[in-house]
């Protein structure tokens, strides 16, 4: 629950500061007819969103036990691409996200009312893409129960009650130090993910080392610990030297290049 709730929390608002930019620039800038066209745009990407995850967890339903190791094993690498590429982009446009936003609903502005539901739809589409395909690899990684649909449940309402407050300027809270950490955490989570893409290919036996375990502590009482230890630095009380070691290296190369401070532009006298 833990996990997925971080996800939808932080994705959520990302998609909740992207449709309160496009709101408050285009009520701003005198344009509230264009509203409906705006939320038409967000509603196709939400409902784009809905039909991935789906299609997702359809698919993987319908395939052989081979065909559903391949189908996981690929999802969540694709997720853990998606998420490390999206957690960097947030890091080095954030300052520059709102600008960018109002360019667009600009440029759309010259296209008609469509121009607005494509601009809409394209911010908002690539949150709602990856959250579905992160959480679905994230779903399959920590727990078959009911525990991870509750923290997405929850995740994404705080998500939408923080938008909406911070929209109307209600609360104020430090977006950058908020994206940073709860960055640092989807990379663990991430780590996690991909150790599990990592399990479903030893079984279907395209990486060798199953059976080669770091650590191996099986047993009912260790049923908490290991949900413990899964839902939040991302590996279990059972785990193969591989996915050890692909778990340590992308989350120790990961969170420091993350986590490493830009270089401060120095001013050059004229």
């Amino acid at each position: 629950m833990f996990s997925t709730l971080l996800v939808a929390l932080r994705e959520g608002l990302e998609a909740s500061l992207i449709i309160g930019i496009l709101v408050a620039y285009i009520v701003r800038t005198d344009r509230r007819k264009s509203l409906p066209f705006l939320w038409l745009g967000v509603g196709l990407a939400v409902a784009l969103s809905l039909i991935l995850g789906a299609f997702l967890t359809f698919t993987s339903t319908q395939l052989s036990p081979a065909g559903e190791e391949v189908f996981a094993g690929t999802s969540s690498i694709t997720a853990v691409v998606l998420v490390t590429w999206m957690v960097f982009w947030m890091k080095n446009n954030a300052r520059q996200l709102r600008d960018s936003l109002h360019a667009k609903v600009d440029t759309s502005a010259a296209m008609g009312n469509i121009g607005l539901v494509a601009a809409a739809f394209f911010a908002v589409a690539r949150e709602g893409l990856e959250t579905a395909l992160f959480i679905y690899s994230n779903f399959k990684t920590v727990s078959s129960d009911t525990g991870p649909t509750l923290g997405l449940v929850i995740g994404l309402t705080l998500a939408v009650i923080l938008g909406i407050t911070i929209y109307r300027q209600s609360i104020k809270i430090n977006l950058g130090k908020f994206f940073t950490i709860t960055g640092t955490a989807l990379i663990v989570i991430a780590a996690g993910v991909l150790s599990y893409a990592v399990h479903e290919f030893q079984e279907f036996g395209a990486i060798p080392g199953e059976g080669m375990y770091a650590w191996n502590w099986t047993g009912g009482a260790d049923s908490v610990i290991d949900t413990l230890l899964s839902g939040t630095i991302g590996i279990g009380t059972s785990i193969t030297w591989v996915q050890l070691g692909v778990w340590a290296i992308y989350l120790g190369t990961t969170l420091r290049w993350y986590l490493k401070a830009a270089p401060r532009k120095v001013a050059v006298p004229a």
